[in-house]
C-alpha cells in the first residue's frame, strides 16, 4: 500500500473549448495523466471513476480530498482550437489549499503526446520533493500511435465505453475500429474491442461463440503489436474469468497488468471478483479494499463488496455496501436486485414491497419476484394482489441479469429439471452463474449428491490458484553502496553549503542531481535513507536558517519579513509561511517579535 502523504487525485480538466462537444478531449487527457501516474509504484493515485465524480461541481478542494483521502490534488483546463492546445494545471495541497506548482501550457495539437508525458512527470517530480522518495521512469505516457486523428477517435470511443450502458458500447466499438482504418498498427484500439466483445459475450448480450470468436481475434492483434501492455493483460483476464471460469489464468493475467501498472483498481477488483467466484472470502475482501483505496466513490467496487457478503448469507452487511453503490448510481441494476434479494433472505416483507414499488427497475419483475418471496418464505400470496401483479405484468416483457424465472423454478419444479437446466449453465458459463457454487438461492439443489459432480466439473486443480499462497516481499532495494553514500553526501554538503544553491528559487531535485552528477531517482533515495527527508524540506532548512540570519542583522531593518524570505531562496509567501510554522510552531513575525524581548 502506497504511503498516504504519496496521494493524488486527478480531478477532470475543464473544457474551455469554444466547442462543447470537445469535452470527450479534456477528459481523455485527464485519463491518459490518470494512467500514467498509476504506473508510479508507492504513490496512491485515485481512479477515474471517484476523480470524475466530481465533475461540473463546485466543491471545496479540502472537502475533496476529505472523501478521496488524498493529500494533493491536481486540476485544469484544455482549450484547443484548431491545430492548437492550451493546458493548464496546478497542483495542491487538499489540507491546506497550498499551491505547490501551477503552469500554463501552449502548443501544437501535434504535440500532444509529449505534453501529456511532460505535465505527468513533473507532477510526480514535485510530489517526490514535498513527500519523499519515488522511483519515476523517463517516461510515464506511452500512447502507441502518433497519429492525431487517431488518437482524438480513440477518446471519443473510450468516453462511450466508459458509459457502460449496451447501446454505447457497441457505439464504442463502431468508434474503436474508426481508429483501426486511421492507423492500423493502433494496439489500445485493438485491445479495447476485444475487451468489449469478451463482455458482451460472457453476459449474453450477443452470441457467445460470434462474440469471444471476434474477441480473441482483436485481443491477439493488439498483443502482436504491443505484447506487454497493462489493458490487454486485463483484457485477457477477462476472457479467462468471465468465459471460461478458469480462476488461475485470470490470476496471472491480472498479476502481470499489476506489474507494469500497480495502481490499476479494476484489476483488484477483477482480483476480488475471482476469488469471490471460489470461495476465498479472505482474499476476496482484501482485494476489493484495495480496490476501494484507489476508488472510493466507485460504485461497482461497493457492489462487488456486497456480493461478498451476500454470498456468505451475511444479508445486513451486505445491504450495507449494496446500498452505498445504489446511493452513488440510482440506476445501478445488479446491485438494485441483489438488495432486494437480500428483502427476500431476511424475509422482510416490508422492505421487500416498497423497494419494489419505488424502483422502475424492478417494474417488470414483480410478480416473478412476489412468488420467489412467497415461496421462500412460506407465505400466501393473497388471490387479489394475485390478479394485480398479473395484471401489472400483461403487456411487459421481463428484462434481467438475474435470472429470476429459473430461481422460481427450483423452488416449484422437479430436481431433476432444476439439474438440467444447471448443467446447461455450467456448460455455457454465463457471467450470470459464476457464483453459482455459493448462490443461496441454489440451496435447494446444492443438498443434492449431483451438484457435487457439477462442483467437480467446475473447480478443478488446473483452474484453481493456490490458497494463502505466500509471496515473497521484495528485498530492500539499495541504489547506493555505502562508499557511493559517503561521498554524494560530500558533494551535496559542497553544492548546499559552498555554492549556496538553496538561495536559487526555482532549485528542484533534477537540477540538485545534474550538479552533483547523480540520478534524480538516487539522490531521492539518498536524502530520504541518509537525511530521513523529502527534498523541499530538506532545502527550506537551509532557507529557513538563512532567513533567520538575515532578519536578525540591523542592516536588514529596512526590509519585510516577506523581501527576505525572497532574498532566502522562497518564492511563495504561503509555502515560507507554511513551512516556518511547521519547523519553529510559530509564525515568522512571532519568531522576530521574540529575538528583539
Amino acid at each position: 500500500m502506497a504511503d498516504s502523504s504519496k496521494s493524488i487525485a486527478v480531478l477532470p480538466f475543464v473544457n474551455m473549448s469554444n466547442d462543447v462537444n470537445n469535452e470527450y478531449f479534456s477528459d481523455g487527457i485527464t485519463e491518459e495523466i490518470i494512467n500514467a501516474l498509476t504506473k508510479i509504484e508507492g504513490l496512491k493515485v485515485i481512479a477515474r471513476t471517484s476523480s470524475f465524480s466530481f465533475k461540473g461541481k463546485n466543491i471545496d478542494i479540502r472537502t475533496i480530498g476529505e472523501k478521496l483521502s488524498v493529500k494533493t490534488i491536481l486540476e485544469g483546463s484544455v482549450r484547443k482550437s484548431q491545430n492548437r492546445v492550451r493546458i493548464t494545471a496546478q497542483l495542491i495541497e487538499s489540507e491546506t489549499g497550498l499551491h505547490y506548482w501551477s503552469e500554463n501550457f501552449d502548443r501544437e495539437l501535434d504535440d500532444i503526446f509529449q505534453l501529456q508525458d511532460e505535465i505527468s512527470l513533473l507532477i510526480a517530480d514535485r510530489i517526490r520533493e514535498n513527500f519523499g522518495h519515488l522511483n519515476i521512469n523517463e517516461h510515464l505516457v506511452l500512447i502507441d500511435t502518433k497519429n492525431v486523428e487517431a488518437y482524438q477517435a480513440y477518446l471519443k470511443a473510450r468516453a462511450l465505453q466508459l458509459n457502460w450502458n449496451l447501446e454505447d458500447i457497441y457505439k464504442a466499438i463502431k468508434q474503436y475500429k474508426k481508429c483501426i482504418e486511421i492507423d492500423e498498427n493502433y494496439s489500445d484500439a485493438y485491445i479495447a474491442i476485444g475487451w468489449c466483445y469478451g463482455i458482451l459475450a460472457s453476459w449474453g448480450f450477443m452470441d457467445q461463440e460470434e462474440g469471444f470468436s471476434l474477441s480473441e481475434f482483436f485481443l491477439n492483434k493488439g498483443k502482436e503489436l504491443n505484447p506487454n501492455s497493462f489493458k490487454l493483460y486485463f483484457a485477457q483476464s477477462t476472457n479467462s474469468f468471465w468465459r471460461d471460469w478458469n480462476y488461475k489464468k485470470g490470476l496471472e493475467f491480472l498479476n502481470k497488468s499489476i506489474e507494469i501498472n500497480p495502481g490499476y483498481s479494476d484489476v483488484f477488483e477483477a482480483k476480488a471478483e475471482i476469488f469471490t467466484a471460489i470461495g476465498y472470502w479472505k482474499e476476496a475482501i482484501k482485494y476489493v479494499d484495495k480496490a476501494l483505496d484507489l476508488n472510493p466513490l466507485s460504485p461497482n467496487h461497493f457492489y462487488t463488496k456486497g456480493v461478498i457478503y451476500y454470498l456468505n448469507k451475511d444479508y445486513n452487511t451486505a445491504l450495507k455496501y449494496l446500498e452505498k453503490a445504489i446511493e452513488i448510481d440510482s440506476e445501478f441494476s445488479l446491485a438494485i436486485q441483489t438488495k432486494l434479494a437480500c428483502f427476500i433472505w431476511l424475509n422482510n416483507w416490508k422492505s421487500f414491497v416498497n423497494f419494489i414499488e419505488s424502483n422502475d427497475v424492478l417494474k417488470d419483475l414483480k410478480l416473478v419476484l412476489h412468488k420467489l418471496f412467497c415461496s421462500i418464505n412460506k407465505k400466501e400470496l393473497p388471490n387479489a394482489s394475485l390478479n394485480k401483479l398479473l395484471n401489472s405484468n400483461s403487456e411487459t416483457k421481463q428484462s434481467s441479469l438475474i435470472d429470476w424465472d429459473f430461481y422460481l423454478a427450483i423452488q416449484e419444479e422437479n430436481l431433476e429439471t432444476n439439474f438440467q437446466k444447471l448443467e446447461y449453465i455450467i456448460n455455457t458459463k454465463p457471467g450470470q452463474f459464476v457464483n453459482f457454487n455459493n448462490d443461496p438461492f441454489l440451496k435447494i439443489l446444492r443438498k443434492e449428491p449431483k451438484f457435487k459432480a457439477l462442483q467437480d466439473k467446475v473447480f478443478y486443480n488446473d483452474v484453481l490458484p493456490i490458497k494463502n499462497e505466500v509471496k515473497k516481499s521484495k528485498p530492500r532495494q539499495l541504489l547506493l553502496s555505502e562508499d557511493e553514500i559517503a561521498h554524494f553526501k560530500t558533494k551535496i554538503a559542497q553544492t548546499i553549503n559552498e555554492d549556496a544553491n538553496y538561495l536559487k528559487s526555482d532549485l528542484t531535485l533534477k537540477g540538485l542531481a545534474e550538479n552533483i552528477e547523480l540520478h534524480p531517482n538516487k539522490l531521492s533515495w539518498l536524502l530520504n535513507t541518509a537525511y530521513h527527508q523529502n527534498f523541499n524540506d530538506y532545502i527550506n532548512s537551509f532557507r529557513i536558517n538563512h532567513f533567520k540570519k538575515l532578519v536578525i542583522d540591523p542592516k536588514n531593518s529596512h526590509i519585510t519579513i516577506l523581501g527576505l524570505a525572497y532574498d532566502s531562496g522562497f518564492n511563495s509567501k504561503s509555502v515560507f509561511n507554511t513551512y516556518f510554522k511547521k519547523v519553529e510552531g510559530i509564525t515568522p513575525s512571532q519568531w522576530v517579535k521574540n529575538q528583539s524581548l
